[in-house]
């Protein structure tokens, strides 16, 4: 690939999720403590370092999978993922999503590792990686290229021709990734390049507990997003009596769904504007040695990560 980024955002989490599925579990520590997971996400960054040689990396993580704002303006939220109790619960901060236990036991050596490797770190209280995704790629916009590297097309939504910011999209896998812009987005969905939210907005999604608007699917959201260039441009033809591309049997619809359409803009809209002493504290650049040697040769030999490591010291020595 050989192309160049200013700044890397890992969408963490959809990474690991990845590898925990996508590298055999019969991969293990030399303790017989699955490693997949790990080694699947080393081998992950060590590729996107060669390929795309960004200047600065941030590995981006969920410290809130559920938050309580989106959860307070959609009770359905991902209400499907809750492990152990109903959605309630879950809101309240009781059981969390059910992450597999052998994922679970991984995740602690997933950062032990990035942080030996010294590559940034960063979750924010209260918020998912998405939005921490989405706040740091509208402040590094102003400073050049951007990549997002996810699975989850939410981050659609954040592709913009100044920077650039580009979504790496790893459905088909980190050695054919495809490079999504605004220009790719429109072409994929029939819609403006950064209107992917409000087309999934109306579209809904049952991945994430989003109903959608009922008997509106991919394609009428993709016209009524183009022909009026935004949900508020939507709902202002809506309020204004506007006849002309907007069908009795549309009008109806979206009148049904005036709640649910006023609430899933906080959710599915990923927050570009975060202020904490964590980010205001990220050391985003990208190391070409790692921060604790003595750490990381540690982990790699009690966790039979020799090989990964090698290859991810490699490629951050080489960027």
């Amino acid at each position: 690939m050989n192309a160049m980024s200013g700044l890397m955002l890992l969408d963490t989490p959809s990474l690991y999720y990845r590898a925990f599925y996508g590298v055999p579990d019969k991969v293990t520590a030399p303790d017989g403590t699955p490693v997949n997971a790990v080694r699947g996400l080393i081998d992950m960054i060590a590729r996107l370092v060669a390929d795309r040689s960004p200047e600065r990396l941030v590995c981006c993580m969920d410290a809130d999978w559920r938050p309580a704002f989106r959860v307070a303006a959609l009770p359905s939220y991902k209400a499907h993922r809750v492990a152990g109790a109903d959605a309630a619960d879950g809101a309240a901060g009781g059981a969390g999503e059910e992450t597999p236990d052998a994922l679970e036991v991984q995740l602690p050596v997933i950062d032990a590792v990035l942080d030996a490797v010294g590559l940034a770190r960063l979750g924010v209280p209260g918020y998912e990686a998405d939005d921490v995704i989405g706040t740091l790629a509208t402040a590094g916009r102003e400073r050049g290229p951007v990549d997002v590297v996810t699975g989850d097309r939410d981050l659609f939504q954040l592709v913009d021709e100044r920077g650039p910011v580009l979504v790496l999209y790893t459905a088909r896998g980190i050695r054919n990734l495809e490079v999504l812009g605004e220009k790719e987005v429109a072409a994929k969905y029939g819609i403006p390049g950064r209107g992917y939210a409000d087309y999934a907005t109306l579209r809904g999604d049952p991945s994430d507990g989003l109903p959608g608007v009922p008997g509106v699917g991919d394609k009428t959201a993709a016209t009524l997003i183009t022909r009026f260039g935004s949900l508020a441009g939507l709902l202002e033809a809506l309020d204004s009596d506007v006849r002309e591309g907007l069908p009795a049997a549309a009008r109806r619809k979206l009148e049904g769904a005036r709640d649910y359409l006023a609430a899933a803009e906080t959710v599915v809209r990923v927050v570009t504007d975060i202020d904490s002493p964590e980010l205001r504290a990220l050391d985003d650049d990208l190391p070409r040695a790692p921060r604790d040697p003595e750490a990381l040769a540690e982990l790699a030999e009690r966790w039979g990560l020799n090989s990964p490591v090698e290859r991810l010291l490699k490629a951050l020595a080489g960027s």
